[in-house]
């Protein structure tokens, strides 16, 4: 498939001050889209002004929720250059999705030509402070128009950027997450390992109830028993106990993290052991209080590694590491972003340059 180019119309005005950019409120001048039809297939892909689209009342994703889509980040680095953080695994879980949510798969190696070059146009765009990146946000709709629950025959597959400061306003700053019992994000068998609205949607009610009373996160215990931890609201989530690093398995409930892989391989490179299994609600709030959890940190793409300073279930609150980032959450972060930022050599392969 050709990939066009289509010349601006006009461009946006630009934060000039990054110190005051935030995360997802801005977006640069071009978009890439590509269309679908059954039978044709993928077609029309261009680069071209973004604007938004126009979509019959009827489009399927407005009923049923098909739809999918990624997060990934480009990174200024010191000499200027613009490098990409594991864009390949990005793209094969978006098809991952795609096959969950009974999509149309995306050529994944046009569709990274398609990524870079969309980047390239835009370089302008990718910041320059520390903590600063360029947002990429690929997403597919079903554009259908029929009231029916089935497959869409017609989609778009788009990709828009936008450049970001820290997730967090307040830094590395623990975060205070409380435990939800009442509320469940996904169940065995659901969506939950596919990156979709949906599931996010559900996290709604309980992260804005969480919010009023002052936490920054909602922690999800599983749908069964609702007893053991699964993921925080925008992050899979990592606990040091007993001094090896405890996680939630992958099973389908929860999403198979791009960061959580990498920080996982940096553990094991330190010497730690990795333990994969559910980790109960009574193990955090127990080992909190006696000292067997020593430390406990979220991991995504927007906030690359948060710090946990407080989980508050019911009426019960601990605290963690006395407020304060603990060592090992501490070097996670330097070494992934340093990683990302180019202060350290890349002995993975995970770095794309531009």
């Amino acid at each position: 498939m050709e990939l066009q180019i289509l010349p601006l119309t006009g461009q946006k005005p630009r934060v000039t001050d990054e110190s005051k950019l935030v995360f997802g409120k801005q977006f640069t001048d071009r978009m890439f889209i590509m269309e679908f039809d059954r039978p044709k297939g993928w077609h029309s892909a261009r680069i071209a002004p973004y604007a938004p689209f126009s979509l019959d009342p009827a489009a399927l994703v407005l009923h049923y929720a098909q739809e999918i889509f990624e997060g990934l980040k480009a990174f200024r680095r010191p000499d200027g250059s613009i490098a990409l953080f594991r864009p390949m695994d990005n793209i094969q879980r978006f098809n991952r999705s795609a096959r969950r949510m009974c999509m149309p798969e995306v050529d994944e190696a046009f569709f990274f030509k398609a990524l870079k070059e969309l980047i390239r146009l835009e370089a302008d765009w990718v910041p320059h402070s520390e903590g600063t990146s360029l947002y990429i946000r690929p997403t597919m709709i079903a554009t259908e128009p029929v009231l029916g629950v089935k497959p869409a025959d017609q989609y778009f597959c788009y990709i828009i950027l936008s450049p970001v400061g820290a997730y967090y306003k307040g830094g590395l700053n623990p975060v205070k997450i409380w435990i939800s019992d009442e509320y469940i994000r996904v169940a065995p068998g659901g969506t939950g390992e596919a990156k979709t609205g949906g599931n996010y949607a559900a996290s709604l009610y309980a992260s804005t109830e969480a919010g009023a009373q002052g936490f920054d996160q909602v922690l999800w215990l599983d749908a069964v028993h609702r007893k053991y931890v699964e993921e925080v609201g925008s992050m899979n989530i990592c606990f040091l106990y007993d001094g090896k690093v405890v996680t939630s398995p992958l099973k389908g409930t929860i999403l198979d993290g791009i960061t959580r892989r990498s920080i996982l391989t940096l553990i094991r490179e330190m010497g730690l052991e990795i333990e994969e299994r559910a980790l109960s609600v009574d193990e955090i709030l127990e080992g909190a209080e006696n000292g067997r959890l020593q430390e406990a940190f979220g991991t995504g793409t927007a906030a690359v590694v948060s710090p946990v300073g407080q989980f508050t279930y019911r009426n019960r609150t601990v605290s963690l590491s006395n407020g304060r980032i603990g060592e090992l959450t501490q070097k996670l972060y330097d070494t992934l972003t340093g990683i990302q930022y180019g202060r350290i050599p890349d002995s993975h392969g995970w770095i794309e340059m531009i």
